[in-house]
């Protein structure tokens, strides 16, 4: 599905990405761990066209994006989830959601995917006309999410969904990631809690300074010696 190659990106003088490569297959859960300033949210908004990279490819489905408009990236079949989640606090739940259904391949489909969030964040529904800056935290990461599921996504890319949450809703978000997955989206997901991150996906990427320094199956990464002590803590 996804296919990077040689990607370079950077802000002004500064290179945040220097040759990246890596894929995201149909099917897949894909984590990307890595500390901060490591280039990971850049490569998520190179993805998502919200930054033209200055060298490599974005290849999805055989398609070139680098020279595609971000909202026509959105048409494609590409969501993500910023950081920060970025609602509009004085709408309302389902307002906020709404908003994620204006692509074009989206709208046919609207009712069935409000349908499908409010089933996977049950408490969304429950506060469908409640003001979106009143709900928790956590709540609110679940309108962000839900939000990216109502532009009909094959791929989500979600970028630190757990930051800032406390374990018992970061456990809901990661779930809620997997039965996403299993519902035929793959997902590409930046993710600080590496350990949760590792255990849900089938294949993992660490970015360092700009560069892809590891890949393997999750279960792999976990007993990666560099992995474990650069983010999981001393070795056993």
């Amino acid at each position: 599905m996804l296919e990077i190659r040689d990607l370079v990106a950077a802000y002004g003088d500064v290179r945040a990405l220097s040759g990246v490569t890596l894929s995201v297959g149909s099917g897949e859960i894909v984590a990307l761990l890595g500390p901060n300033g490591a280039g990971k949210s850049t490569l998520l908004k190179s993805i998502a066209g919200l930054l033209r990279p200055r060298a490599g490819a974005i290849r999805w489905e055989g398609e070139d994006l680098r020279s595609v408009g971000a909202h026509l990236i959105v048409e494609r079949g590409l969501a993500m989830v910023p950081e920060g989640r970025r609602l509009f606090g004085s709408m309302t739940v389902e307002e906020n959601l709404e908003l994620g259904a204006f692509a074009a391949r989206a709208r046919p489909r609207k009712r069935a995917n409000l349908d499908r969030v409010y089933a996977l964040f049950p408490v969304l529904s429950e506060r469908r006309r409640q003001i979106v800056r009143a709900l928790s935290g956590g709540q609110q990461q679940m309108v962000a999410v839900g939000r990216a599921l109502m532009t009909n996504p094959k791929l989500l890319m979600l970028d630190e969904p757990s930051l800032g949450l406390a374990p018992r809703l970061v456990r809901s978000i990661l779930e809620a990631l997997v039965e996403i997955n299993r519902g035929g989206v793959a997902v590409f997901l930046v993710e600080q809690n590496v350990q949760a991150a590792l255990t849900l996906a089938h294949r993992g990427y660490v970015l360092e300074a700009g560069r892809i320094v590891g890949e393997g199956r999750g279960a792999d990464l976990l007993r990666d010696p560099h992995v474990r002590r650069a983010y999981l803590g001393p070795l056993a």
